[in-house]
């Protein structure tokens, strides 16, 4: 019964990522949610009680991703290392969570008015943390001086982009989606010039 119960969650959420990351949270419907997971409406209310915290849900299935991508982060760390593992994280979610990613980054720009508090100061240690180990590689002489927090936003942004503007990308690329080798020449294009940019030695 539970690994029905977590496959219907699943299916629910996934369809729910797709449907907000289309319409937003105002326009997308249950009933049209719960169609595409192939699920009876109610089944969504039975798990999610409400499309508030369905919402909520989806937000979650992102943010955790995002926090763990700093594990590499540490003062101590070899910073091309650091740095290369954690574009690579960063582009694993666009392509792997590019719906609820998308999701996140409409909830950002609107000002996360459905994160919780705690969420919202999860994310900002996450960001405070990882900026001081790149100060401290900067104190060291270990990388150039350049600004931590506009290093931070550079890489949210080129790997972010994979998510939001995969259609742009595909088309440009004359190519009907984005494929495995797409994201790993992102990846290691971004990694390049984050590394040389940042005169890493």
């Amino acid at each position: 019964m539970s690994s029905i119960r977590e496959r219907n969650k699943e299916l629910i959420l996934r369809a729910a990522s797709e449907e907000f990351a289309d319409k937003g949270f105002a326009a997308a419907k249950t009933s049209d949610i719960a169609t595409k997971a192939g699920v009876p409406k109610p089944n969504v209310y039975y798990y999610f009680k409400s499309k508030d915290n369905l919402y909520r849900e989806v937000l979650e299935s992102i943010i955790e991703p995002i926090l763990q991508a700093s594990t590499p982060f540490n003062a101590d760390g070899v910073p091309s290392e650091v740095l290369s593992a954690y574009i690579r994280s960063k582009i694993r979610i666009s392509r792997d969570l590019p719906f609820a990613s998308k999701v996140f980054a409409s909830e950002i720009m609107h000002g996360a008015p459905h994160l919780s508090p705690e969420q919202v100061e999860q994310l900002n240690a996450q960001a405070r943390h990882n900026i001081e180990c790149i100060q401290t590689w900067i104190d060291r002489g270990q990388i150039a001086a350049v600004d931590p927090h506009h290093l931070m936003f550079s890489i949210w942004a080129a790997t972010q982009t994979y998510a939001d503007f995969d259609w742009q990308i595909a088309v440009v690329t004359g190519k009907a989606r984005l494929e495995e080798q797409d994201y790993e020449a992102a990846a290691q294009t971004i990694i390049r010039l984050v590394v040389k940019g940042c005169e890493v030695g």
